[in-house]
């Protein structure tokens, strides 16, 4: 428990002045890069903390100056942070609705351009979700996804959404297969644990949506390549 309330209370204390300088410059000027680099700043140096390393692999792979698309599975509320700063450039992501409302903490993600998902399934807030992420492509930034949807409670890979794969075809950028191991055994789903370990985040070569007839068929090249990078267990 110790790690977890170091990496809590390392958020607070730099978290706090981080919010009273950028936010607020953020809002007035626009720019939302020094928030951006700000709180990618905190994660890496928080991980440090709770003994949390991040190996990286395949970042070559990754097209410059290209908005992409990252696929990746999900096993641990620590991917997110174990991804997003390892991501060249700038990157938005798909949020629960309800993360937008909190105060200060929605703010900061309504101004770094992060989407808003509604989980009730209803088809208006899904295309609404998905023209807000064409968007953000053609503005030359990143998104990140969870093509799962969800955590995994076993660290084995679940189905996968259709919905950014509908992206995916509609924008045509690249999709970057992503895998993410380790996480599931130091944080795990339900719990606010923390384990020292370490956290494998592969990126892949990317795939070009034009380069296949469906949806079905890029989202079954996609699920080959996240398992290719996953322990032999982990590929349900």
């Amino acid at each position: 428990m110790i790690f977890s309330l170091l990496l809590i209370v390392w958020i607070v204390i730099l978290g706090i002045p981080t919010a009273i300088i950028c936010l607020p410059l953020a809002f007035i000027t626009g720019n939302v890069i020094p928030l951006y680099r700000a709180s990618t700043f905190i994660v890496r140096t928080g991980y440090v903390l709770a003994r949390i390393n991040v190996r990286v692999e395949g970042r070559e792979l990754i097209p410059p100056h290209t908005a992409c698309i990252f696929m990746a599975n999900h096993v641990s509320n620590l991917d997110p942070p174990a991804l997003l700063p390892n991501i060249p450039g700038r990157a938005s992501a798909f949020v629960k609705k309800s993360l937008i409302g909190i105060p200060v903490f929605g703010l900061g993600l309504r101004l770094a351009k992060f989407i808003p998902v509604d989980r009730s399934g209803d088809r208006d807030s899904a295309v609404e979700s998905v023209a807000a992420a064409q968007q953000i492509l053609s503005e030359g930034i990143h998104i990140m996804t969870f093509v799962e949807g969800t955590r995994s409670p076993d660290g084995r890979m679940l189905p996968f959404k259709k919905g950014p794969f509908y992206l995916a075809k509609e924008t045509a950028a690249p999709c970057v297969p992503v895998s993410i191991w380790g996480t599931e055994t130091m944080m795990a789903k339900g719990s606010v644990r923390i384990h020292p370990g370490t956290a494998h985040v592969v990126f892949h070569r990317p795939l070009n949506p034009g380069d296949f007839e469906t949806r079905e068929e890029l989202m079954t090249a996609v699920r080959a390549a996240i398992a290719s990078g996953l322990p032999e267990w982990m590929r349900n």
